[in-house]
């Protein structure tokens, strides 16, 4: 399944893999972030949005940054970091003016790429500088139920740095069930923060841009990255580098045989979502 996010209010959520933001050095950026309990995520974060042409939305996030094959780095940035994350297109359903259901349509591989620099006021700053700033993969799995019993609880998350002919792994190989919120207490959580989350330290008011663009009937939530390997978390993108982000079934695939197909530029069937991208300075 093909899905063209042009026309789509698109949305990240922070800390929702346990010692991610830590890696990153965006811990001290939360600190003062309360949430409902230890391990929810610290909220969420808009990336782009259609059709926005009020005050109170920035024009940066009118700009659509996803792409399929490429990465463009940011003018003037040192260190910028690909995030290997699942995310999901949900249908969503509104009533003066607020959300009142989420309906999860299908997932796919996506690349949250971020600049690494603090200062920056809010975090929406450092995820979208323009066209080819962000990842989505072309093939969107159907989702048949978003819990687990569903397709996606079956779904790992591995993601590679192709350098010098070899194939590094990134990110953690992860399950897409072990995010922090998952199924229905992560819609829940998703709902109440499109509906009240506040202007305030680096989160923004959600509601008011959702608002503006004009009660979006389709929203992508790329919802959460996973830890970086060891190489991951010390090493930041290069001109030439390739990025690769795989949701693929742990059924029908170990992660060593990723891992393999991966470093042999192999082809992977409809079952997997595969994300590649090239950076280019």
């Amino acid at each position: 399944m093909d899905m063209d996010l042009k026309e789509t209010a698109c949305f990240g959520v922070a800390g929702n893999f346990t010692g991610h933001l830590e890696q990153a050095g965006e811990a001290k950026e939360f600190a003062q972030v309360k949430t409902e309990e230890a391990s929810a995520p610290k909220g969420v974060f808009p990336t782009y949005l259609p059709k926005a042409a009020g005050a109170c939305v920035p024009e940066f996030l009118n700009v659509f940054p996803f792409s399929q094959d490429k990465i463009i780095f940011p003018k003037g940035e040192q260190k910028v970091q690909f995030e290997p994350e699942c995310a999901v297109v949900f249908d969503a359903n509104w009533q003066d003016g607020k959300i009142t259901s989420l309906s999860a349509r299908c997932f796919a591989a996506s690349n949250d790429c971020t600049i690494r620099k603090e200062g920056c006021k809010k975090i929406s700053m450092k995820k979208n500088w323009g066209a080819n700033s962000k990842g989505f993969a072309a093939n969107c799995i159907a989702i048949d139920s978003f819990d687990s019993d569903g397709i996606l609880n079956d779904y790992r998350i591995a993601s590679f740095l192709l350098r010098d002919g070899k194939a590094f792994a990134y990110g953690e190989d992860s399950a897409v069930s072990g995010y922090s919120y998952i199924w229905k207490k992560l819609t829940d959580w998703l709902i109440a923060k499109f509906n009240s989350q506040k202007d305030e330290f680096n989160l923004e008011n959600i509601g008011s841009y959702l608002n503006e663009s004009g009660f979006p009937k389709q929203i992508m939530v790329s919802i959460g990255a996973t830890r970086y390997t060891d190489f991951g978390e010390n090493n930041f993108l290069q001109d030439g580098d390739g990025i690769v982000i795989v949701l693929y079934p742990a059924s029908k695939y170990s992660a060593e045989k990723i891992r393999e197909m991966v470093a042999g530029g192999e082809s992977f069937g409809g079952d997997v979502s595969i994300l590649k991208q090239t950076v280019v300075i």
